[in-house]
This record gives C-alpha cells, structure tokens and sequence, in this order.
C-alpha cells in the first residue's frame, strides 16, 4: 500500500483475542479504504494473542502490520505504534473499540475540507452490564453539529469533559512537529493525550457523526492514583492555555464523570476493595477536590465524594445506597445548631442534606434504609440481623407497642408469607434487629411459577408503619447461605433456597433445582415448553395476541371510524364535550356543560378522559379518549366542544357542529405562524389545515385574537364568536364579589389544599416548553425551595404546570409549596390566587381580568422569542414587572405592593387589549348561539361581519 490516508493504532491486551479481532475488523470494513491497522503487542505476550494477531495480518498483509516494541505500559505501546504509522492522520483504539463504517471517511473528509490538524467526533461506550451503549449525555452540545475552530480556546469543553479520549485523529505531520507522546509514567495517559494535543495543534475539526462504540466501562476503582494525577495535568494544561476559569468546570465534571459513579459502585464490590478503594482515595484525594465544585453538587453526591475523600468505606458505601435508591434515608441525620440538616459527620457545609426535605415527613412517610448486617443459615433455619437507619427528627411513638415483621413477597405478585422479628434494640439513631426464620417451612411457593422472593421488614409502633427493603452489600451472600426448600408441588419442583442481593441492592430469595430430582424434572419441562409443537403453540397464541392487539391499534380505529363509523345517523341532542385532550375537566368547555346543566337543557352530554375518570362529572357519560366508545360517540354527536382539537385524522360528521372555544391568547406564534409547522412538508401542513376546517365556531376573545389566532389558523370570517371566553365568566364574578365584599373568607378549594388565610397565594402557572410527544417531566425554572426558605412564613406557593408536563418538586416545610397541576380547573386556582407568576403562558391574559398583581419571571426571554417567535413585546406590554433572574423575582415579591402601584393602569389597558369581548356571560351566549334550536336565545351574538 501507498501512503495511506489512515493509520489505526490498536493495543492489544492478554486475553482479548476476540476484542482485538473486532477492532481489525472494524478497520478493515471501512468504506475509506485506504486505512492500515496497527497491532502493538504488549512485552511478553501470550501465545494466543501473538497467534490471533498473526492470522489476522495473514488476512490482509498489505493492510495490517504487527509491531512488538517489548512495552510494558500501554502509553509505551501507543508511542511504538505512532512512530511506526504512515497514515496522513493517525488514530488510536483501545482493544475492544470498534470503528463505525464510515468514521475514516468522515474524519478525512473533515479534516481534507477544514485542512484542520485534529478531527473529533462522538463515541459510545458500554453500560454496566456490556449489553448496551450509550454515548455521554455532555456529547450532545459539544457535537451538536459540525464545526471548525481555529484554536482550542474556542471549544474548551473538549477538555471539560473527557472528550479526546477516543473517536479523534491527529495528523501526522502536527505530531511530529510537536513532539507529541503519551506520558510513559501515567496509566491513564489517553485523557491528559488528548487535551494537550488540541492545546498545540492548529486548527480544530469537530464532526457531529459516531466514530467509535464498544469503548469499554471506566472503572475508577482498579487505579484512583493514576486517574486523579491525570486529571491534575488536565488542569495544567488548561491553566497553561489560560483557560484558568474553566478548572471549577473541569473539577465538576471530573467528580460527576468518574468519583460519583466509583461511589454508586461500592455495593457490588467485594469488602477487602472497598477498603482498599477508600485507602487510596484518602491518599490522593485530598486537595484534588475543591469544596466549590462539592457544593454545586446534588446533596447526596457531595456527600458520597468527601466521605470517598476521607476514606471512610462503610461511610462511602452508605452514601451509595442512597444514590441507588434516591428519596432513602440511609443515614442517621442529624440536626446542627444553625436548624440544618446533616450527615453524620458534620456540621459541614458539603455533609449539608437540609435541601433534601427529610425533615418535613414522619417516621411512617420516610423510606428508612434497613441494612442487612448478618445472614447465616443453619440448615432449614436462618439468622437474619440488622439496623433500621431513624434520623434525629421522627421515629416510632416510645410509647407505642414496637413490633416488627418480615414480608417475604413473591415477585410480581401478591402472595406473602410473614416472620416475625424475635429482637429490636431501639436507640437514638436506629433500630438494631435479629430474628431466627425456620425457612424451610415458612416459605412454601407452588414451585414453578414462584420462584423468587423479595423481603423486606414491617415495623409498626401501634399507629404508624414502616416498610423497608434489606439493604446489603453484594459480597453478604453466597453459596454457602443456601437452604433447604419445600414446594407445595414437592421437592422435584425445586430444592434449594439461594439467597442474593439484587441490583437494586436488595434481599432476594430464588429457588432453584440442586439435586438429581429436581434438575431432572426442570430438564424435562424445558424439553416439553420448547420443543417443536410446543414452540408452534406459542407462535400461534403470539400471533392471536398480535391480532387482539389490532383490533384497539390506532390506525385500524381509524380506518373503521371513517369506513363504516361516520355513515351512522346523527344522534339529535348528543354533545361530546373535552378539554385538553381528555386530561382535565375544566377551562371553557365546562364552563359551557355547566351553562347547559343549569339551565336544563335536553342535551345527552358526553366527556372524554385520557387516563383517569376521576374528578369528571358524574351526570355525564364518560368515555376513554381513542377507545371505541368514544369513537362511536364523536361519529354520532350533534355537536362536538373542545378547547384543543379532536385527533386530527377523524373528520367530522356532515351533520355534526364543531365549537372550538381555543385556550389561550396568544404571545408565541402559533398554527401557521410557527416556524415548526412552516418547516413541515405539504401533507402535514395539508393535514393541519382539514383539521382546523372542521371548526363551525371558534372563539375570540378580543380583536388581538382576530389578528393572531383567526389569521395563523386561516379562519374563515363566518367561524368567529365574539363572546369571549366562557371560563372567563367566573373571574369577572370573583373580581365583582372582591369589589363589592373582599376578598376574605376564601373559597372552600383553601382549605382543601390546607392554605392559611394569614399567607398570600402565589400561583407558578409557567408555560409549555416542549413539543410534540408524551408528557414529560420538566424541572421549573423557578427553585421552589428556595422560595419556601425565603417566603414560607407569608406565601404560600401553587404550582401548576402545563397539562403536557409534569413538575418536578423538591420537599419543602408543609404548607408552603403545595403542587396543584392535577386539579382539573385552573379558574378555581386564578380566583384563589393573590398573585401570578409566569413566562409565556396564555393564563397572563386571563388572570388581568382579575385586576391583581402580575410578575412576569422569564430568564430565557430574548431567547424564547427568537426560537418561538412572538406577536408583541413582552416587555413593552406587560402586566406587572419582567424579571430575569431569581434574585429580581424575590425582591419584587418581597415588596409586592410597592411594585404592583407602577403597573395598574399598564394591567388595566393590557386586559382591555387582550380580553375586550370577556364581559361576564360568554358561557350564555355561547349556548345561545351554539345550540340555539334547543334554547330560545337571550341575545345576539356578534359574529362574521356583524361583530365589526
């Protein structure tokens, strides 16, 4: 071969024959073909290794060469291979790491492109178990997509993260002009190679394509002194280059990336590593983890770091448990004198867990970690020992009756068999326990079916009870704890008790067949259930599941609804009513079912639900979004009123009429605006447009809406209604109620949620952030803890999010963030509510009807208007004051009233602008209108051209 463009330098390793041969096949498969393969052998190499590397030369000699440099280290083994490589660029494998198909081709025709010195792309490594791969999640911004930068001070996050590690090339030519090497004296040279390589060289190619999968899982463990002393030379060099301010960076993710995941690891290793892992870490961690990165961590992350630093195994495999099972109290925690919560150990700011929340739950709300200290078995007995974790704050009641018993529960099943605990030692900061279990007889499973157990224990004081799972390390348990077993169906259908610790880090029993008997028996119900007809018989019962399956598939849902479905007669008087597609009972459409109810109307009334019926009224039939049900309901419905939109692909039935009474103004863009939807292909945008033609009626709000909403849905003149939205009706009777008697006693909806009358309501209400798929669960912009630290003793905060997220709260003091995006209304909340606060979301232009304070929080504004596009500026028009940060919000909240007097008549003329039609009787007219042959109608509404 000529000079080639490519030279592939792969360490071998004793023992990896196979991985060695999938990483020359890699090179050899590629779609460049002008790519050598460097096999560097290391000193004394097996001779099965030295066989694999020469019929794999054999394969293809031109293309592969063997190298025996006599290198012991695999920094020496890469130097030999970089001064034997002939290629135009040089790449470097580990043994096991495996190229894409096209990787040389992408990387060369980057580098050919851009004449850059160091191409890099994404790579993939193994998960735990070796069964799967995933690329890091910092890979996605930094490759986003492709790019060129001149120096490595314009993409420092290649040395934040362990970027250069794998998956880049370097050219030959910059090698040798800089001298570059792996450091000889590093075991873990390949991540100090890498960011001094991008620190010297010209020019930088970043490739947003997968160069490299199959890189193996990084085990801090089998050398923490090498991995720490690479890190230390990273920073140096980042020093050097004077990205200085990029250490705390660098310090972070060195924590997250390798130190946190070493802690969760501790319950799998043996005991003699654990200590030997925790000696190591107390000699070389110190100094090398900064207490300002600790603190920007999450409590128990930190936690498990300064404990890892001190060399406290026990300590450090504690902390794991509780990163394995988050929300678990697995240590005795302990109040300081400052009112803070701490982990044994403190006071001290990183032992610091009070964010946490545990000090606001009781003994029976907390998930204690109950440790499994000692399990022996003694024939068809078993001693069973260990410690329930109580923190400082709650336990059982001292003077209740303290019992305790063990649940050994099938697995994925309901079936129990109870213990109980023959000794509890109760103390200041836990439960210590032992019991004796005649195991034998106690557990008796049916034999084939039931084959694992899970435990736990049961404590009870009398009035409260606590359920905990056997926590222990995986090396607790072994062969030799097995016991006997007794079946129900006898002793062929299993013999042996085998104890073991579950991923999850657990207590688990499994029966399995040790003796002739039993083996036997199993051997022959394997034969029966997988044996040609048996096999056929359960190919056949999969297809008529596959065929049960279709029938409640959507698409033949579809196809049936529009064959035979719309051909049924219209059904006079039947109104299918929903809002948000099926997640709530509330907003305009029940403003318009209540309307109908109360003035009795001969109307049959049908609601949808998408999950849960719960909280829909009981007088109406209730229907499953998407079941059939509702597919009959919708082909046969007179009418149809929603807030959102029917699923696209049913068409409406040519007697049916469509209310489409909308949920919001708008600020963003919407329909036909957005850029999302102008960026669709034709039939999508086709498909969006026969949905929005089957609205007869959609209503408007103010002449804003006509210019905005009516015009980005293409709206006809005819469809309009301007009678405002009927949901509105209750905010304009609340702000007449407030005017006439105050705001004082509040509705009975107070004190559901438990809210005091001495504390204002703040309501978060932000808007929605994603797109098109399932429900998500967002983390709000908004720290509600911090708020409930700051403001606790006079707001209360509600927080509703989207109905299409979820949010994701911290523990905070009772009564002071309370959750309220399940409640179906978010009238009953506006009313309730003292003050608003919220982006981009529509309920803005709803709640200045009320005529109260308004803060707008929008730290993203500039950028969510650019990405979103928007019909106004916000901050020209806001209701109340635009806040941008934290800070800005709290000191506007904290001198609320003082604020609000500079925005009244900005709030006035906002609600006059936005809701001009919302008059207090949106929800009779709408009927009137709507249903009007039902109903003599009580006034005129102003629609088309009339409304002018």
């Amino acid at each position: 071969m000529s000079t080639p463009d490519f030279s592939c330098v792969i360490t071998a390793a004793e023992g990896g024959e196979e991985a060695l041969t999938a990483s020359v096949e890699s090179v050899l498969d590629q779609s460049l073909r002008a790519v050598e393969a460097l096999l560097v052998l290391p000193a004394g190499a097996p001779a099965a290794l030295r066989t694999a590397a020469g019929s794999l030369s054999a394969r293809s000699p031109g293309r592969i060469r063997v190298l025996d440099p006599g290198a012991e280290s695999v920094a020496a083994m890469r130097n030999a291979g970089l001064d034997a490589a002939r290629g135009t660029y040089i790449l470097v494998l580990d043994v096991g790491e495996r190229l894409q198909t096209h990787a040389c081709r992408n990387l060369w025709e980057a580098g050919a492109r851009t004449r850059a010195d160091l191409v890099a792309g994404r790579w993939s490594r193994l998960t735990g178990d070796g069964a799967k791969e995933r690329e890091p999640s910092w890979q996605h911004p930094l490759f986003l997509r492709s790019r060129t930068v001149g120096r490595f001070t314009e993409a420092p996050e290649l040395a934040v993260h362990d970027a250069l590690v794998t998956g880049f090339c370097v050219r030959r030519a910059a090698l040798e002009r800089h001298a570059l090497r792996y450091d000889e004296d590093l075991t873990h040279s390949g991540i100090l190679f890498g960011p001094l390589a991008a620190a010297v060289v010209g020019r930088i190619a970043l490739v947003r394509r997968r160069i490299v999968s199959g890189r193996a899982v990084p085990d801090a463990g089998r050398d923490l002194a090498g991995l720490v002393e690479a890190h230390r030379r990273v920073c140096h060099v980042l020093v050097a280059q004077g990205l200085a301010e990029l250490r705390e960076e660098r310090d972070r993710a060195f924590l997250l990336d390798h130190l946190v995941p070493l802690v969760r690891s501790f319950p799998g290793l043996a005991s003699a590593t654990r200590e030997r892992v925790a000696a190591t870490a107390a000699r070389v961690l110190p100094g090398c983890v900064p207490v300002p990165a600790l603190l920007t961590l999450p409590p128990v992350e930190r936690v498990g770091l300064r404990l890892l630093e001190r060399g406290d195994a026990d300590g450090v495999l504690t902390a794991a448990y509780a990163l394995r099972r988050r929300g678990t109290v697995a240590a005795p925690l302990v109040m300081g004198d400052d009112g803070r919560v701490y982990w044994p150990g403190g006071p001290d700011p990183v032992l610091d867990v009070t964010e946490l929340g545990y000090r606001y739950r009781s003994f029976g709300e907390l998930k204690l970690m109950n440790r499994l200290t000692r399990y022996e078995a003694d024939g068809p007995l078993v001693l069973l020992a260990g410690r329930l974790v109580l923190p400082a704050h709650t336990g059982p009641d001292p003077d209740g009756p303290l019992t305790a018993h063990l649940e050994f529960r099938v697995r994925d099943g309901s079936r129990a068999f109870r213990a109980p605990v023959d000794t509890l030692r109760p103390d200041a900061t836990g439960i210590s326990w032992s019991t004796r279990a005649g195991l034998t007889r106690l557990l008796r499973p049916l034999g084939p079916r039931d084959t694992v157990w899970d435990v736990r224990m049961v404590v009870e004081d009398g009035r409260t009870r606590s359920v905990s799972d056997l926590f222990a390390a995986h090396d607790l348990v072994g062969p030799a704890d097995r016991s006997p077993a007794l079946p129900r169906l006898g002793r062929t259908a299993g013999d042996t008790w085998q104890p073991y610790i579950t991923l999850r880090d657990h207590l688990a029993l499994r029966l399995e067949a040790r003796r002739r008997p039993a083996r036997t028996v199993r051997r022959l119900v394997h034969y029966a259930t997988h044996f040609r007809p048996a096999r056929r018989a359960r190919l056949l019962i999969r297809a008529l599941r596959r065929r049960r399956d279709r029938l409640h598939a959507r698409g033949l849902k579809v196809s049936v609804y529009r064959s035979w479905l719309l051909r049924l007669p219209v059904r006079k008087g039947s109104v299918v009513f929903e809002s948000h597609m099926g997640t709530c009972y509330g907003d305009s459409p029940r403003a318009v079912h209540e309307e109908v109810r109360a003035r009795g109307l001969p109307l049959r009334c049908v609601w949808s639900y998408a999950d849960s019926p719960a909280g829909f009224p009981s007088d109406a039939a209730l229907v499953r979004r998407w079941s059939w049900r509702y597919l009959w309901a919708l082909a046969r419905a007179e009418y149809w009123v929603d807030n959102q939109g029917f699923p696209q692909h049913l068409g409406k039935p040519p007697g049916t009429t469509y209310l489409q009474t909308w949920h919001g103004s708008a600020y963003k863009r919407m329909g036909f605006d957005e850029t999302r939807v102008r960026m669709q292909n034709a039939p999508q945008r086709e498909r969006l447009q026969q949905a929005v033609n089957r609205f007869d009626h959609f209503l408007v709000r103010s002449e804003h809406d006509e210019r905005t909403l009516a015009r980005a849905y293409r709206l006809p003149e005819r469809t309009l209604l301007r009678t405002g939205y009927p949901r509105n009706d209750a905010l304009l009777a609340a702000r007449a109620r407030d005017e006439a008697e105050g705001r004082l006693p509040r509705s009975a909806l107070a004190a559901e949620l438990g809210l005091p009358d001495h504390r204002k309501v703040v309501l978060y209400a932000p808007t929605f952030r994603g797109g098109p798929g399932k429900r998500r669960r967002q983390r709000l912009l908004l720290d509600a803890a911090r708020f409930a630290e700051r403001f606790g003793d006079t707001y209360t905060l509600l927080v509703r999010a989207h109905y299409l997220e979820a949010a994701s709260l911290p523990v905070c003091p009772p009564g002071t963030v309370v959750d309220v995006s399940g409640h179906h209304d978010v009238s009953e909340l506006l009313t309730l509510a003292d003050v608003l606060v919220t982006d981009y979301s529509s309920i803005m232009f709803d709640y200045a009807l009320l005529d109260r304070p308004i803060v707008l929080f929008a730290p993203d504004l500039d950028a969510y208007a650019a990405e979103r596009g928007s019909y106004f500026d916000l901050r020209e028009k806001a209701p109340g004051p635009v806040t941008e940060t934290e800070e800005e919000l709290f000191e506007v909240l904290a001198r609320l009233k003082t604020a609000d007097t500079g925005f009244q008549e900005q709030r006035a003329a906002f609600a006059a602008e936005f809701g001009g039609y919302d008059r207090g009787d949106a929800a009779r007219a709408v009927v009137d209108t709507v249903f009007a042959r039902h109903t003599a109608p009580s006034r005129t509404i102003r629609t088309g051209e009339d409304g002018r």
